[in-house]
C-alpha cells in the first residue's frame, strides 16, 4: 500500500531558519507583479520571511492566490 503524500504544513515565516536571508528571485518578481496590481511601489530589499509576508498581504489586497 502506498501512502498518499501529506501536505506540507505551513510554517510561520518568522520561524524559518533561512528567513533572514535576502528574498529569492522568484519572490522579487512576484512581489513586483503584485505591487503593480495593487498600485504600490515594489519593495526593494526584504528578507525571505518579510517577502513572504508582503506577498500574502498583497495577495489579499489584489485577490490573487485565493481559491
Amino acid at each position: 500500500m502506498v501512502d498518499s503524500p501529506q501536505p506540507n504544513p505551513e510554517k510561520d515565516p518568522e520561524e524559518w531558519t533561512t528567513g533572514d536571508e535576502p528574498m529569492t528571485g522568484p519572490q522579487r518578481s512576484y512581489l513586483r507583479t503584485l505591487a503593480q496590481e495593487a498600485g504600490e511601489e515594489p519593495p526593494r530589499e526584504l528578507t525571505k520571511a518579510e517577502a513572504s509576508e508582503k506577498i500574502e498581504q498583497l495577495q489579499r489586497e489584489t485577490g490573487r492566490g485565493t481559491d
